[in-house]
């Protein structure tokens, strides 16, 4: 059986995970292996899982690498205290497996890398939480009894009714919603139930050399955001003021002038006649508390690659955006910041609740946000987030595809995630996805886009950065029916599925629905692809793109309006706007 699996895989086929993890379970020859995850809170969950026998040294790195995927993902979903495995002790083969783990997972490491991001990740938040350090221990199969299963307690009070309450709140109010992304910040304002104006801005985080070069365009922006309050609020002002400040809230209009815009209302009002009353920020990290607390994604690349700093200490800067974000408020307002996936659940949530079908709220909302990354969010049936990693994008899913897999990860063409050298799901799907798989099916798509950064083919980032650009122009060649590019979409949407189905199995969501935002849904055509090629592979769950079409709040309804935003783009910023005051 394995022989066959490495043959695919060394012809650059795909291996997925929930399917090889299904046929090991089914295997009565295969050796049984209950993982046992004690979490931060010190609940616990179980997982099924075996271990293939194997007669060659490849078959046996090919098991240990299932056995390490099926680790990493969990401990990339949910991180943990400690994670016990549940085997036949007796078998020497797999406690040499077992004991491989401290040093693949580089539990004695401070400085960490592939498997021991995960790790590296459980430490943080313990710190946050005054945990210990992480660790594996054994036992016998024979000591293990299954966990007495906790039963769920009805709502007390429906989900819609919270969410039309949060609703309520927010009409009265000066609040400000910011959607940071890996190419592009989105925020919105809206003041006493209207949405005044919305800003786009183009960034690359990734080249960020300290956490205030991270910060400090997110708050300036904000800023700008709360001095748009003044013309709204009728204050006299100079017509140039008012002229820069709808220029300041343009495309395209560098932080430089963007700053001294901002500096001119300060001076003309100070900064107490126009306090937001809350703000709230879809943030691409691990977030708990509302402090970030991740630190293994792309956005923090150019940290982690500056020697002058100590990362651990940069980053936890990090965690003082919502202090700095307080400033801008009002006494007693409030900075609410989660992940950008649970803001895309969050968002969903809140238009379903204020739609006709409030009743698909019963089972919670899950959604993924498709753009320069994969987040995913979970919205619970209780209307609470859950406080877990939820790292989704860097789900290691395929085993196979070798030869891709053995490219440099900074090469569009490999599988493996630039921040864990691992091939994580960020590869199969998001804008990443995109250039891999255009490349693959032509590379005549990607012409005028690619450079080379010594031996790899990388999407030209000079004299302009060419992705966002890249990835317009294989959505139109998508929209125009062009076979190829059709079919890239329908490859990202059947990858998609894989993700759903390892969803299922670590996290059991009864909601049977995913909700899609970011700039993959924009344009209906390329939807309908994504749609045709989950559908492939999962037949139960369906995707709803989260366009015009959910628009049901006071402020979705004005975005789906507007001339110069889309809610595909847009609803994220206008969904953490409710976020603020939840």
């Amino acid at each position: 059986m394995l022989s066959a699996y490495l043959e695919r895989a060394r012809a650059d086929k795909p291996l997925w995970l929930p399917e090889l993890r299904e046929v090991f379970l089914a295997d009565e020859s295969a050796r049984p292996l209950t993982l046992r995850l004690k979490l931060h809170d010190g609940s616990m969950r179980d997982f099924a899982c075996a271990v293939p026998r194997w007669e060659t040294e490849e078959e046996r790195r090919f098991s240990a690498e299932f056995l390490y995927a099926c680790v990493y993902n969990i401990l990339a979903v949910y991180s943990g205290r400690v994670l016990r495995l549940f085997f036949d002790t007796s078998d020497g083969e797999l406690c040499a497996l077992y004991d491989s783990l401290a040093d693949v997972f580089q539990l004695c490491e401070t400085k960490r890398h592939g498997y021991g991001k995960v790790v590296s990740i459980a430490a943080r938040i313990a710190a946050g939480s005054g945990g210990g350090a992480f660790r594996f221990e054994k036992a016998d199969l024979s000591e293990y009894t299954p966990l007495n299963e906790e039963k769920a307690e009805g709502a007390s009070v429906p989900l819609e009714d919270k969410l039309r309450e949060v609703c309520g709140r927010a009409s009265g109010l000066a609040l400000c919603g910011v959607d940071v992304g890996g190419t592009d910040i989105k925020l919105a304002l809206s003041l006493d139930g209207r949405l005044v104006c919305t800003k786009l801005f183009d960034w690359n985080p990734a080249a960020c050399q300290s956490a205030e070069e991270i910060i400090g365009p997110v708050v300036l922006l904000v800023r700008l955001m709360r001095a748009c309050i003044g013309p709204e609020r009728e204050l006299p002002m100079p017509p140039e003021l008012t002229k820069a400040l709808e220029e300041a809230v343009k495309k395209d209009v560098p932080l430089s002038a963007i700053r001294e815009t901002v500096e001119a209302a300060e001076r003309l009002y100070g900064t107490d006649r126009f306090p937001l009353d809350g703000v709230g920020v879809s943030y691409p990290d691990i977030v708990i508390g509302d402090r970030i607390l991740g630190g293994e994604t792309p956005k923090t690349e150019g940290l982690r690659r500056n020697t002058a700093l100590d990362y651990e200490r940069e980053f936890h800067k990090l965690s003082g955006l919502r202090e700095e974000l307080l400033k801008l408020c009002r006494p007693g307002g409030a900075v609410r910041i989660t992940n950008d996936g649970n803001m895309a659940a969050f968002t969903a949530a809140m238009e379903l609740a204020h739609g006709a079908d409030a009743a698909a709220l019963k089972d919670g909302v899950i959604a993924h946000s498709l753009g320069t990354d994969l987040g995913t969010g979970w919205l619970t049936a209780e209307g609470t987030i859950p406080a877990l990693p939820l790292e989704m994008y860097d789900l290691i899913l395929d085993l196979g595809s070798f030869p891709s897999r053995a490219i440099a990860p900074r090469d569009l063409r490999s599988t493996r995630n630039e921040n864990s050298g691992l091939p994580g799901a960020l590869r199969y799907m998001g804008q990443a996805a995109a250039y891999r798989l255009a490349y693959r099916r032509n590379s005549a798509l990607l012409e005028g886009f690619t450079a080379r950064d010594g031996e790899a083919l990388t999407i030209a980032m000079e004299p302009q950065d060419m992705r966002k650009p890249c990835l317009e122009h294989l959505m139109q060649l998508a929209g125009e029916g062009d076979a190829d590019a059709c079919e890239v979409f329908r490859d990202i949407g059947e990858n998609l599925s894989a993700v759903t189905r390892e969803m299922d199995y670590l996290l059991h969501p009864a909601a049977k629905s995913r909700f899609l935002f970011g700039r993959f849904v924009k344009r209906p055509k390329v939807f309908r692809l994504l749609e045709e090629g989950f559908q492939r592979s999962v037949g139960d769950v369906t995707l709803i793109p989260s366009d015009e079409g959910i628009a049901n709040t006071p402020l979705m309804r004005e975005l789906a309006q507007s001339k110069d935003a889309t809610v595909a783009q847009f609803g994220q910023a206008v969904g953490s706007i409710y976020f603020a005051v939840t």
